[in-house]
């Protein structure tokens, strides 16, 4: 198998010269008019940032079914918060069941994670008492003191006295010990439960005006959230073109399945934190990745966990190697994200990688050096972030270890990334 590359519009175009069919991952082919004009196209009264939506299309065009093209259907992964809707889904659910008393009384807080302090354990026993059996609803609606405890953990990862609330060991590129303890905050419940809270908040969410805020405890949030026109249009015409189109997230897998019908996506189409259930309810259990075994959340969909999630759910890669990126027939044509936890998968992509800009060094180093001219960058589509001032630190401290410390961010030949300019802000 030989392959040829040329640089076609702006974006790198690799032509296989082989005589099997092209599948899902298979290197982009060059493309004629034919081709585009029997694409589904994406809705030109919806504004994107400058010639972004050209450049979306052409790699619609360029790789959709709908271009003649034979063979597996081309995946597109979209992360979901602040990149297919403004705000977070998790925040969202999070305080409604705090209005709500939804969170049940562990028998231990330290029972919610293997990462949580003597600290948080004796902050949270102390603000949200002992009165309450075991399995039974606190009262976070009316205990500001128990709400606040809780929402600072999940926002801060420290306690209201400033303590930190987790410690020990992890892969900072596969797991963050926050995320992992939302969905664990719901042990007891069954999945159908938890999806019904963030249902209640979804509606809430949706009715509320845009720019609104709420009150947890005495966390001031955002009390909105919003879909994307943008991303439900280019959701929309991927599927009309052939494209199988996965919603990946760090939200707990039933609420990201509460959200995503409004997209057109299924369960099936939906991967979050995969909670294991027992006798029907969530337990503090979290299914693992690869080779790493089930336990307490040591791999997420977050960072290099999202690659993972979707090499072994969507492309069935199993074992150590689905850590590892595949080959081009084997990795997604589009990847969607906002922040460094998507990067690995948003990088993986071999059509075109969209990076939602809020700002986040490792993805935005990696959008702006744009290494094989198909970076995306785009400004949030509602109350986008202002420019920001100097430059990415691409070249010293864009990139987290798995250690959590941080270094330069390099390109696939090892070179350095140096620091970067932020262009695409309003």
């Amino acid at each position: 198998m030989r392959t040829k590359y040329a640089i076609a519009a702006g974006f790198l175009v690799t032509a296989t010269l082989a005589t099997s069919a092209p599948t899902a991952g298979a290197a982009p082919a060059a493309h004629g008019a034919r081709t585009a004009a029997h694409c589904p196209q994406l809705d030109k009264n919806i504004a994107w940032f400058g010639t972004n939506r050209a450049k979306l299309q052409r790699m619609i065009d360029e790789r959709g079914t709908c271009s003649g093209r034979t063979g597996a259907r081309p995946v597109a992964a979209f992360d979901w918060d602040n990149t297919v809707v403004k705000n977070d889904i998790t925040d969202a659910t999070l305080a409604w069941s705090l209005k709500h008393d939804k969170i049940l009384r562990p028998k231990s807080w330290k029972d919610t994670s293997k990462w949580l302090t003597p600290a948080a354990d004796r902050a949270l026993t102390a603000a949200c008492g002992t009165s309450v059996p075991a399995g039974k609803p606190l009262s976070t609606s009316k205990n500001v003191r128990c709400a606040d405890e809780i929402f600072e953990i999940r926002e801060k990862s420290r306690t209201m006295d400033g303590k930190a609330a987790f410690a020990g060991d992890w892969n900072h590129r596969r797991t963050v010990p926050a995320y992992a303890w939302i969905p664990q905050l719901f042990s007891g419940h069954t999945p159908a439960e938890l999806a019904s809270f963030a249902r209640k908040a979804r509606a809430e969410q949706l009715a509320a005006p845009v720019g609104s805020k709420q009150t947890v405890g005495t966390h001031t949030i955002a009390g909105y959230v919003r879909y994307y026109d943008q991303q439900k249009d280019l959701i929309r015409t991927l599927k009309a073109a052939g494209f199988d189109v996965y919603i990946v997230s760090a939200s707990s897998e039933p609420i990201a399945e509460a959200w995503s019908g409004g997209v057109g996506l299924d369960r099936a189409h939906t991967i979050g934190i995969r909670s294991i259930v027992k006798n029907g309810r969530l337990t503090a259990g979290i299914k693992g990745c690869g080779d790493v075994k089930d336990g307490m959340g040591e791999a997420l969909p977050y960072m290099d966990g999202k690659r993972c999630m979707i090499n072994e759910h969507i492309f069935g890669i199993k074992g150590a190697h689905a850590w590892k990126q595949q080959d081009f027939r084997h990795r997604i044509a589009l990847g969607a994200g906002d922040a460094d936890t998507d990067v690995t998968f948003v990088g993986d992509a071999t059509g075109a990688h969209l990076a939602v800009n809020r700002n986040k060094a490792e993805l935005m180093c990696r959008a702006y050096d744009n290494e094989d001219g198909r970076w995306v960058a785009n400004p949030m589509f509602i109350d986008p972030m202002p420019r920001k001032t100097g430059t990415y630190p691409c070249a010293t401290a864009g990139y987290t270890r798995p250690d959590g410390t941080l270094a330069p961010v390099r390109r696939t030949d090892g070179s350095v990334i140096p620091d970067q300019t932020d262009t695409a802000a309003l």
